[in-house]
Formats: C-alpha cells, sequence, structure tokens
C-alpha cells in the first residue's frame, strides 16, 4: 500500500481533487469527514471543545455549531491553538485506524488523506508521498468569499490563519496549481495519479522519488 496526504489551504480546490482521486480509484478519507466524526454528539471530542469553549458552541440539538465555533476560534490564534491541540489527535487516531482498515482490504491500494492542517501538524511525515493543492490568492480569496458569504476582511482573516500557500509548496512532492479550473485539475489530479500508482507497482516509494 502507498500512503499519500493531501492537503492545502482553504478556497483552494481540495475537497474537488479528492473526490476527483476517488473516481480514479484511490482510497481516500477526507478532513470533513474526520473532523466530524470525532466531535459528533455525545463523543470525547465534543465534550473537550464544550468544556474548552462553552456551550455557546452547541446548536439547539446538542450538535457542534461549526460555524459559531469558527467565528471564535478564527478571530484568536490562541484559541484556533487550543482547539487544533484537542481535534487533532483525535483526528489522526482515526486516521491510523482507516490506514489498518485499506491495508487489510487492499494491500495494493492508493490510500489517501486530505488533511487541511497535514504540514503544520507534522502528521505528513508518517505518509510516504504528499500533495499539495495550490491556486493563486487573489482566485482562492474570491473563491473563499463566495463559497462561506464572507466580506474581503473576513475571508483574508481565514487565509491568515493559515500556512502562507508558498511555505506549504516547499514539502509537497506534487503539486496540484487549480487555477485554470476543473478540466486543467483534473489533469493534474490524473498525471499525478498516474505517476503514484507507478510508484506502488514498482516498490518506489518514500520523499525522494
Amino acid at each position: 500500500m502507498l500512503t499519500v496526504g493531501l492537503t492545502g489551504s482553504i478556497a483552494t480546490g481540495k475537497s474537488f481533487v479528492t473526490e476527483y482521486l476517488r473516481e480514479l480509484g484511490a482510497d481516500v478519507i477526507d478532513a470533513d469527514l474526520a473532523a466530524r466524526r470525532v466531535v459528533e454528539k455525545g463523543t470525547p471530542g465534543l465534550a473537550a471543545v464544550v468544556e474548552e469553549f462553552g456551550k455557546e458552541v452547541l446548536a439547539s440539538d446538542g450538535t457542534l455549531d461549526r460555524k459559531k465555533l469558527g467565528a471564535i476560534v478564527f478571530a484568536d490564534e490562541e484559541k484556533r491553538l487550543r482547539l487544533n491541540s484537542i481535534i487533532h489527535p483525535l483526528v489522526i487516531e482515526l486516521q491510523d485506524d482507516w490506514l489498518r482498515s485499506v491495508e487489510k482490504r487492499d494491500q495494493n491500494a492508493i490510500a489517501v488523506i486530505d488533511a487541511a492542517l497535514m504540514i503544520e501538524s507534522g502528521s505528513y511525515k508518517r505518509l510516504e508521498k504528499l500533495i499539495v493543492v495550490y491556486c493563486e490568492p487573489a482566485i482562492q480569496l474570491a473563491r473563499l468569499m463566495a463559497r462561506d458569504n464572507l466580506t474581503e476582511s473576513e475571508a483574508k482573516c481565514r487565509i491568515d490563519a493559515q500556512m502562507p500557500q508558498d511555505e506549504k509548496r516547499k514539502f509537497a512532492n506534487y503539486v496540484i496549481d487549480t487555477s485554470n479550473g476543473f478540466e486543467d485539475t483534473k489533469r493534474q489530479t490524473r498525471e499525478i495519479f498516474a505517476s503514484l500508482r507507478e510508484a506502488q507497482e514498482n516498490g518506489k516509494v518514500g520523499p525522494d522519488t
């Protein structure tokens, strides 16, 4: 099995790449799914978040109100780091359980973990390859404003809270630039998936291949 990390900053098109890799035949676990699972109602993760940030981050049905929580943590770096310290260990545990289940089912799988903060947390180091999804900053800003109905200042605040895109690219084995739309993104993704498959079949894995 070949283990691959997929990361990228907010509103760069990472979710689109994730879904297309799944279509191409990769086994994929996406960041949102993992992050949602570990804070579902009744989980220790949700209890820890409520203990740290208060019951005001809960919706009326007792589930996590992600929008309320986001408004708190994106405006305060210290709070964002505290949230990450709660969520990340739980997410990594869930991802590792998933990797074991994929390998048990298919030793020839290409297993892709999609996680926004993979570089920042250092969790990419346990994987054999890293793909970084990128787009031009002006396009990223416009996409985020449109997607989340944010003002320009709100969107910039969320972007600035993350590691700069150019810094993330330095860690990548592969970069997918989504600036030129869906078809060009698909082309790049197909080429990279073919390279991953070749590496997996030939046993050429590791950071320098």
